[in-house]
């Protein structure tokens, strides 16, 4: 079943906020307007307006306030992405050039900067003191976890703590934040809102690390762009983490990354590639990030019976499960 389906019932609310994104992020310079509209036909899942919907479920839905919260976050994201690019030289996202490929590094720090800017403008519409204490809580987290990312680059005395932390802030928080929102904007009991924030983190905590896996076992295709370009761009995900417990690869990595890491190919990395594939690193991975779902589906616990809960625990399991 493709994830789409699971929440097939919001086709015409998602369709709603699609078509508000692309108005929001219309800009009357040319050159923004291109870069954003580029950004945003190269598509995505729109997850985490997803979530919006179905955390205010939980509480008096109305569209218009969900959509000003579905768009504020989804364009956060989108920006994130922007500036992540830059951060890591990336030429593809979705398989389409990047924002940064296409124009240059500044282009797409001023597109990722007036995409924030508008997703700020698009919460405004909600008048609540909590919603935008929670979303400028979570922007901030956010900063620090790209931050992270970018001294973490490359470094091999990193441990696990460090990229759960740094995937707390860059995924799981933005997420945790949309089901949030969602209950903060349908005005739900802070009960429900407290349990939809847990599950989002945890369900944010599991995706990116079954992301971090599959840019090790997916193919091009599937992923956008080329297998293994986390390692090639420096970022040492839990994969790498478990392997480098073999003495062996974390030799290997060692003597690679004292080269001009600037001039490393995706052939210079296939050997390590290979014998992480081979070890024991990816399940180990698939199995905390199994934790995490567990924890997500006990946080649903406490949110009555009904569609959204179902098509929450249906999102959950389809993550636990995605191969791209």
């Amino acid at each position: 079943m493709k994830l789409a389906m699971i929440y097939s019932f919001l086709k015409q609310d998602l369709a709603k906020i699609e078509e508000s994104i692309n108005n929001t992020i219309q800009a009357q310079h040319p050159v923004l307007r291109e870069a954003s509209t580029q950004l945003l036909a190269a598509g995505g899942k729109r997850i985490r307006p997803v979530f919006v919907l179905l955390g205010g479920m939980f509480g008096n839905y109305r569209l218009d306030r969900m959509e000003a919260v579905a768009v504020s976050l989804e364009l956060i994201h989108m920006a994130s992405l922007v500036h992540d690019d830059v951060v890591d030289n990336a030429q593809l996202r979705r398989g389409e050039p990047t924002i940064k490929a296409k124009w240059d590094n500044r282009i797409a720090m001023y597109t990722g900067d007036y995409i924030f800017a508008r997703s700020l403008e698009s919460l405004s519409a909600l008048e609540d003191p909590h919603a935008h204490r929670v979303l400028a809580k979570t922007m901030v987290e956010l900063c620090l976890g790209e931050i992270e990312q970018v001294k973490d680059k490359y470094r091999l005395d990193q441990n696990i703590r460090d990229y759960l932390l740094r995937i707390k802030r860059k995924t799981a928080l933005l997420i945790a934040a949309s089901c949030q929102l969602g209950a903060i904007a349908s005005e739900a009991s802070r009960q429900y809102e407290r349990a939809l924030y847990r599950y989002g983190y945890f369900v944010g905590m599991s995706y990116q690390i079954i992301d971090d896996v599959l840019d090790f076992t997916a193919s091009e295709e599937e992923l956008g762009k080329p297998a293994g370009s986390d390692l090639l761009q420096g970022n040492i995900t839990l994969p790498v983490l478990y392997a480098m417990e073999d003495e062996g690869i974390a030799s290997e990595l060692h003597l690679l990354f004292q080269e001009d890491t600037e001039k490393l190919t995706p052939e210079d990395i296939a050997p390590i590639i290979t014998k992480i594939k081979a070890g024991d690193a990816l399940d180990r991975s698939l199995e905390l990030s199994d934790r995490y779902l567990q924890k997500a589906y006990q946080a649903l616990d406490v949110l009555p019976a009904g569609r959204a809960k179902q098509t929450l625990r249906g999102i959950a399991k389809y993550i636990g499960k995605r191969k791209s």
